[in-house]
C-alpha cells in the first residue's frame, strides 16, 4: 500500500481530548457538521440522552462501526470524530474511500455510560453481553441500525486496560485487534477470514510506527457479545482494542495509532485489495497477556525490612475516579509478593539509591 507520510495533528479533533469523553462534549461537533455528513438521532439512551449516527460516502461498500458500547472506553471516540475531519481533507485517499465506501458512525451508543464514566449503561447491564436478549434500548438501536444498513464489515470499537502486554514480551499493548470466532470451535469461515485479512493490513502498517506494541485478543467464543452475534450473522466484524503507549494515560497519542488503523482499513475495503492479505499472518500476531502493572515497586525488603523478604515486589494500578469533570489516577496496591515476570509501566528498584529518591516523591510512598 502507499500510504502518504502519517500525520494526525493537523487533522486532529481539538474539541475532544483526555479520557472523560459525553455526551455533551460530542453534541456540539455533530450539530456543526457540513451537509457532506448526515447526522441522524437513531434512539435514545435509558436516561433518554440522544443516540446519533453519522453517514457519508457514496459507495457502494458499507461499513457500520460504533464507539463507547462501554461508556468510560473513549479513546475511539476521539479517533472516529479525526476520522471525520479527515474525510472533510478531499485527499486521494480520502477520495477513494468516500467514492467507494459509504460509512456509518456511531460515536457513543452508551452515553450515560459515559456520563457516569462506567462500562454498563444506566441498568447497569453491559451491553457487550446484551447481543441475544437485546434487552436494553442501546442494544436494540445497534441491532435495528445493523439490520437497516446492512453493513459489509463492522468495527467494534473499544478500549483496553493497561494490565496488557504483548505476548511473552515487555511491550505494552497499544493496539489490539480480534476477529471474533462464530462458534465454540472458534473455526474459520468466510467472513472471519475477512476480518483477520484486514486486521493483518492494519497490523503491517501499524508495525512502521509502534513496531511489537500490537497484539491479538482472547477469540474466545460467546454468542452474548456484539461481535461474535454479527460474525454468526456473516458480517465481517472487528474488535479494536485501543490501549496503553509510555506515558500517555489520556490516550492522545493511541487516538492517533487507532486514527492510522482506520484509514488503513477503509482503504484496503476501498480499493479491494484484502486478498493481498492472508488470514495466516493473522495469528502471527502475538496474544495478549496481563503482566502489566502501572507502577512496579521492586526489592522492597530495602526500605522496609520487617514486611518484606527478598525480592518481593509491590504492583499498583491506578484506578479511574471521576474529578472536575476529568480522570483522576489514584494508585492502588494491587499485590505483595514475588513479582518476578511482570513489568512496570514505571518501575522503581529499591536497590538503587536513585530510585528510592524518586519513590519518595510518588504519591505511593506511604502506601509502602
Amino acid at each position: 500500500m502507499d500510504f502518504p507520510e502519517f500525520e494526525h495533528q493537523s487533522i486532529k479533533e481539538k474539541r475532544i481530548k483526555g479520557r472523560y469523553i459525553t455526551y455533551d462534549h460530542i453534541s456540539g461537533i455533530l450539530k456543526n457538521l457540513t451537509t457532506h455528513f448526515e447526522v441522524e438521532e437513531i434512539g435514545k439512551s435509558v436516561k433518554e440522552l440522544p443516540i446519533k449516527s453519522v453517514t457519508f460516502g457514496k459507495g457502494s461498500k458499507k461499513i457500520l462501526m460504533w464507539s463507547q458500547m462501554h461508556g468510560n472506553e473513549s479513546t475511539t471516540t476521539k479517533a472516529v470524530f479525526d476520522l471525520i475531519n479527515w474525510v472533510g481533507t478531499k485527499s486521494k485517499l480520502s477520495n477513494s474511500i468516500l467514492n467507494n465506501c459509504k460509512i456509518k458512525i456511531i460515536p457513543m451508543l452508551n452515553p450515560d455510560g459515559a456520563t457516569a464514566y462506567t462500562r454498563v449503561n444506566a441498568n447497569n447491564i453491559d451491553l457487550n453481553r446484551d447481543a441475544q436478549d437485546r434487552s436494553q434500548p442501546e442494544s436494540k438501536i445497534l441491532r435495528n441500525c445493523f439490520e437497516e444498513f446492512k453493513p459489509d464489515f463492522c468495527f467494534n470499537l473499544h478500549d483496553q486496560r493497561t494490565i496488557y502486554n504483548v505476548g511473552a514480551t515487555p511491550k505494552p499493548a497499544t493496539v489490539s485487534f480480534l476477529a471474533p470466532a462464530f462458534d465454540k470451535e472458534r473455526n474459520i469461515s468466510e467472513s472471519r477470514a475477512i476480518s483477520m485479512q484486514l486486521i493483518a493490513a492494519m497490523n503491517r502498517e501499524l508495525q512502521k510506527l509502534i513496531p511489537n506494541q500490537v497484539g491479538r485478543y482472547n477469540d474466545g467464543f460467546n454468542a452474548n457479545c456484539i461481535g461474535d452475534t454479527f460474525q454468526m450473522l456473516g458480517t465481517p466484524t472487528i474488535l479494536f482494542e485501543a490501549g496503553h503507549c509510555p506515558e500517555d494515560y489520556e490516550r492522545e497519542i493511541t487516538r492517533a495509532y487507532i486514527f492510522k488503523a482506520l484509514i488503513t482499513a477503509l482503504y484496503v475495503i476501498s480499493v479491494n485489495s484484502i486478498a493481498e492479505f492472508s488470514h495466516e499472518e493473522y495469528f502471527e500476531i502475538p496474544e495478549n497477556n496481563k503482566l502489566f502493572y502501572d507502577v512496579l515497586i521492586k526489592n522492597v525488603h530495602k526500605i522496609n525490612a520487617f514486611s518484606y523478604a527478598k525480592k518481593d515486589s509491590i504492583g499498583i494500578l491506578f484506578q479511574e475516579t471521576i474529578a472536575n469533570d476529568a480522570i483522576k489516577f489514584v494508585p492502588k496496591i494491587k499485590r505483595k509478593g514475588d513479582l518476578q515476570g511482570y513489568y512496570g509501566h514505571k518501575i522503581f528498584d529499591c536497590l538503587n539509591e536513585v530510585d528510592i529518591e524518586d519513590l519518595k516523591k510518588q504519591p505511593y510512598w506511604n502506601m509502602i
